[in-house]
């Protein structure tokens, strides 16, 4: 992975990382998913990264759907 890249995200649930990434390019953020996961009994992590200088944008998209989704 090339430099300047943060960590924003990691689970163990492909579809749910899948989801997230999406979201962020919705709007307009670039983010790289990276499947650590053993492709055989499927356990390992899967983490999603975005570039240093939108991973503030980034957090606070991710806080307000989290926000919105504790609200329902």
């Amino acid at each position: 992975m090339e430099k300047n890249w943060v960590k924003l995200f990691v689970t163990t649930n492909p579809v749910q990382a899948e989801i997230t990434k999406q979201m962020l390019d919705e709007h307009g953020l670039l983010a790289v998913i990276m499947n650590k996961q053993d492709s055989s009994y499927r356990f390992g992590q899967i983490e999603l990264y975005v570039h240093e200088s939108e991973e503030a944008t980034a957090r606070g998209l991710m806080s307000e759907i989290e926000n919105n989704d504790s609200e329902q």
